[in-house]
């Protein structure tokens, strides 16, 4: 008999355990400068007020401009061609006017981590959130910059509105290979890794992506921590190898 489905945690594409990770992570910049991350656009996190112990956790949540590949699905979908990716949360739906997914608030992230045997501080909720959604936002401008200009299907990819995420993962112990390769020169390690599937229109397939999520420091500026994300296409399809090789080459 299957087991009954977890309690509604998130729909977006962020696990427990990459939050809890995240969160560590600010936590661990704020205290030491580490060494240069991978050369992308830094996205800076916004300061939050310092908040009350007794402050009640938020329930509203926001919708992302993510869109969901097919919007009616409320189960875990994994990609065809394997078992994974997949959503590792369980889904709650996509928003009903704009078929996006939807963030977790507060109570959910701090519930969701809960569940699985973290010990949250209710307080930090009001930093991991906005993070949570502004490294999100800025992984899928990237992914939709990269199909602009490189997808092969770029123009008959417009006429349904353009891309949309099917299924993701997370799987921060797992390295890409591009991230190993740079550990080995000695360059930093992200601390985080997604792999994104992304569907493009109807007859033009899907091609996967991987994210690796790199930590910086506050500058001194007011402008607060930053997070370093190293989109682009995975090497497993023919698809991805000539997007890489587009991009490397200026086409």
């Amino acid at each position: 008999m299957a087991n009954p489905p977890e309690e509604p945690s998130a729909t977006c594409p962020i696990d427990p355990t990459a939050r809890a990770a995240w969160l560590e992570k600010a936590k661990q910049a704020r205290q030491s400068s580490p060494s240069e991350p991978a050369p992308q656009t830094p996205i800076p996190i916004p300061q939050q007020p310092r908040l009350r112990k007794t402050r009640p956790l938020a329930s509203d949540r926001e919708v992302s401009t993510i869109p969901r590949a097919d919007p009616t699905i409320s189960t875990i979908t994994p990609n065809p061609s394997s078992s994974k990716p997949a959503n590792n949360e369980q889904e709650t739906g996509a928003d009903v006017k704009s078929g996006n997914w939807i963030y977790p608030s507060e109570r959910m992230f701090f519930e969701a981590m809960k569940r699985k045997n973290y010990d949250p501080v209710a307080t930090d909720m009001a930093t991991i959130v906005p993070i949570h959604n502004a490294v999100n936002e800025k992984a899928w401008a990237e992914i939709k910059e990269w199909e602009r200009r490189f997808a092969w299907s770029r123009e008959e990819n417009q006429r349904c509105g353009g891309p949309r995420l099917h299924s993701f993962s997370g799987d921060s112990k797992n390295l890409s290979p591009r991230a190993r390769w740079n550990s080995l020169l000695g360059y930093q390690t992200p601390f985080d890794r997604h792999d994104w599937v992304v569907e493009r229109c109807p007859g033009e397939g899907r091609v996967e992506y991987v994210i690796d999520f790199y930590a910086g420091k506050d500058d001194g500026k007011g402008r607060g921590l930053s997070f370093y994300l190293d989109v682009r296409p995975k090497l497993n399809s023919w698809e991805g190898w000539r997007m890489r090789m587009a991009r490397m080459v200026g086409l």
